[in-house]
């Protein structure tokens, strides 16, 4: 068996052993993977982060564990943000996986806000985040096209209680807060085909300001929305979320795993110029010993 031969047999489980190795080698050895941030991803940045003090901003989560690697990061990044920026946060979870995932977020969340904390030059103090005050969760319901229908005559129709068993009338957040018109946007961040029916259902039917996050798989079905003006911004996968991170200066997960998407994807790049040389070389090695009659 010449090398070719060899290159055209590797065992699959040598290649998955050394892309483990290598990943654990990137994951240990710090380095820096540039970002460059694309315009979709800053016009969320840039959005919220011209909106005034006091403005509601509607984050509804639409992912379960299955996404959070993806996902998580832009999260943080964006809830982050918004509450540096004292805006309020108003929250749906319509995954039936993904409530107690949102609630713990909004947890770790606050209390990554009770350290001060420099992004872009500015310093922010240290600051109680509040139930009811900052933000509400209202949790989830099934059916997502007629929740989203009923939300847009009135947060109340779907959610009488928020999250945590709460009239949504006893919450100062929502005095006078009633349906999307009071809200200034809103970033859906999804890993299922809900974007679908937020485009559709709620941002087709009450023309608010939408942008989304999504894995990077369904990514590209999107860019359409954008070029229509039907959604103003898209994140998309790891990413997505590394180039917020970047833009908040706040780097978290998304940023860290750059360097080892960066190392698996040369590794797998590797890999596919070996087989197809060693497909190619034999290939030709085989012709010319038939020309040779061997």
């Amino acid at each position: 068996m010449n090398i070719f031969d060899k290159m055209m047999s590797l065992d699959r489980r040598w290649v998955f052993l050394f892309l483990i190795v290598v990943c654990v080698i990137a994951y240990i050895v710090p380095f820096e993977v540039p970002i460059i941030v694309e315009p979709e991803v800053r016009s969320i940045f840039n959005f919220i982060d011209t909106l005034p003090k006091g403005a509601i901003m509607f984050i509804p989560l639409d992912y379960d564990p299955g996404s959070m690697a993806e996902l998580h990061p832009m999260t943080w990044a964006i809830v982050e943000q918004c509450w540096r920026k004292e805006l309020k946060v108003l929250m749906t979870a319509l995954s039936q996986n993904g409530p107690g995932m949102a609630d713990q977020a909004l947890r770790d969340i606050a209390d990554s806000m009770l350290v001060e904390k420099t992004y872009n030059g500015v310093t922010y103090p240290p600051r109680e985040i509040i139930n009811g005050i900052d933000y509400c969760f209202l949790g989830y319901k099934p059916y997502p096209s007629m929740v989203m229908l009923a939300m847009g005559q009135n947060f109340r129709l779907p959610f009488p209680l928020d999250y945590y068993g709460v009239p949504l009338d006893s919450l100062p957040m929502m005095q006078g807060v009633n349906n999307f018109d009071d809200i200034a946007g809103a970033v859906n961040i999804s890993g299922t085909n809900s974007t679908d029916y937020w485009i559709s259902y709620a941002q087709g039917r009450f023309n608010f300001p939408l942008a989304i996050g999504v894995t990077g798989v369904s990514t590209a079905q999107y860019y359409p929305y954008l070029g229509s003006g039907q959604i103003f911004g898209i994140m998309g996968g790891m990413l997505g979320a590394a180039e917020y991170e970047e833009l908040a200066d706040n780097p978290g997960n998304a940023k860290d795993s750059m360097r080892i998407q960066l190392a698996a994807h040369l590794v797998i790049i590797g890999f596919v110029i070996i087989g197809n040389v060693g497909y190619f070389m034999n290939r030709r090695q085989k012709k010319r010993m038939q020309r040779e009659g061997r």
